[in-house]
């Protein structure tokens, strides 16, 4: 299959780490890459080994590449400027979350984009990464039954940089929220406290959905959590799902036995884990984590004329459920 050819609008820690490489193994080809430094634009290209043509100007590369697509990652108070520039030229967008600074916003950009009949695609990896489409997976196809609750933990040292509650919501958490949104659906009530000074962050939040799920959110954003943490469990008619730091998914299905099951080992959990060898490399990170499979899903979604799942229609409610949480917040 021929490649994607991708333009690239930024060059910092993130996108070089992330996104840059899981865009190759997603079988994308670097065909142009704008930063603010001609010479950095340069570098990048020869770092992954592209022969494409640096810019320092990325509004000369939206009018002289034709390309399957543009992908963002940029400061996110300038990101809705450069997807708004990318659509009035027509180019189909990925850009990493947030898009936009409140649902407003955001609806601002999403109108453009279907008046322009592009694809704009937003950057929530969690979405894509193994452990969470599975969840997912198990949700829809009911083997569980319904789902009825659960439990979501996000631990993070965000102090270098969020500075405030909204930033820490907009910024970090919203990967778990856009997650939340994604598994169970749109949120009925939303009610919250917080515990925060300045830049160190605690949340407690409850949510009620529209489907009826409930379930509580834990955030933190403190120097405390230099070993970042997440898990989601989620309690079902028959039986528990725990997707555990991405890494794993165990499922626990209602048992019966003819006798006490505690006097054999009877109960019997399916534990999902991905394998590990010298072979796997840092590639395995990008593909866990969801950084391949977005980008997968993006060049999809480019070279087929789809919605990604993760659209700026999309993102206006995830943006506006982050919103609400801040409103509830006491």
């Amino acid at each position: 299959m021929k490649k994607a050819n991708l333009c690239f609008i930024g060059a910092g820690f993130h996108a070089s780490t992330n996104i840059y490489p899981s865009a190759i193994e997603a079988g994308a080809a670097i065909q142009a890459v704008s930063t603010r430094n001609i010479e950095r634009s340069k570098a990048t290209l020869q770092r992954f080994g592209s022969k494409g043509t640096p810019y320092d100007d990325y509004k000369k590369m939206l009018q002289y590449e034709e390309c399957d697509g543009v992908v963002v990652v940029a400061q996110p108070e300038d990101q809705p400027s450069l997807v708004m520039d990318c659509i009035r030229a027509g180019k189909n967008v990925f850009v990493d979350k947030p898009l936009g600074m409140s649902a407003d916003e955001a609806a601002e950009i999403a109108d453009a984009a279907d008046e322009a009949g592009v694809t704009v695609m937003v950057g929530f990896m969690k979405r894509y990464a193994p452990c969470y489409t599975k969840l997912k997976e198990i949700i829809e196809n009911g083997s569980l039954g319904n789902a009825r609750s659960f439990q979501a933990k996000f631990a993070v040292d965000s102090t270098p940089f969020c500075k405030d509650d909204e930033q820490f919501i907009k910024f970090a958490a919203i990967h778990i929220v856009d997650l939340i949104r994604y598994l169970f659906g749109e949120v009925l009530y939303v009610s919250g406290f917080k515990n925060s000074d300045n830049g160190f962050i605690s949340h407690s939040i409850t949510l009620k959905f529209k489907n009826g799920v409930v379930g509580s959110l834990y955030f933190t954003g403190m120097t405390a959590w230099s070993r970042e943490s997440e898990n989601i469990l989620v309690t079902f008619d028959n039986g528990f799902a725990f997707a555990d730091e991405v890494n794993s998914l165990t499922i626990h299905k209602s048992q019966t036995f003819s006798d006490l099951p505690w006097k054999s080992l009877e109960e019997a959990d399916t534990v999902f884990t991905p394998s590990a060898s010298p072979m796997s490399g840092t590639y395995r990170d990008l593909y866990l984590r969801g950084f391949v499979g977005e980008m997968t899903h993006f060049i999809d979604c480019c070279k087929n004329k789809r919605k990604p799942t993760s659209n700026g229609r999309d993102n206006v409610h995830t943006m506006s459920l982050c919103d609400r949480i801040l409103s509830e917040l006491i």
